[in-house]
This record gives C-alpha cells, structure tokens and sequence, in this order.
C-alpha cells in the first residue's frame, strides 16, 4: 500500500512525462535491441519466403518446358 500512496500522492506530470522519459533512458538501449532484433528476423523471414518462392516459380517453369518437350 505504501507505493501506491507515493504514486498517488505524486503529480500527473510526474506520473506520465517524468517516470517514461526515465525509463526509456535507462532501457532505452534494450528497447532498441530487441526492436532491431525483430526487424531483422522479420527481414530474413521475407527473404527466405522470397527466394522459396522464386524457386518453386524457376522449377515450374523449367519443369513445364522440359515436359512439352518430351524429354522425359
């Protein structure tokens, strides 16, 4: 009960400006990593659905010409 008194007892501009300024100053760099680190493996699940399908394309394609040809 006693911290919630203190964040009772406290301004609003303590509360909502003060208190996240902080906290980003202090975390700030973590924050910042973990948003990198996400943004990079969402950029390297786009590249690996990319080349996937690039592939799937290049291989149907070459698979349908060879099978007009009568190669097989």
């Amino acid at each position: 009960m006693a911290v919630r008194e203190i964040i009772t007892g406290l301004p609003w501009w303590v509360k909502w400006v003060v208190a996240p300024v902080l906290v980003l100053l202090l975390f700030g760099g973590l924050v910042a990593h973990v948003v990198g680190v996400l943004i990079g493996l969402l950029f390297k699940a786009l590249a690996l659905v990319a080349l996937v399908g690039g592939l799937v394309f290049v291989v149907r394609k070459f698979k349908g010409a060879s099978n007009s040809r009568g190669d097989w």
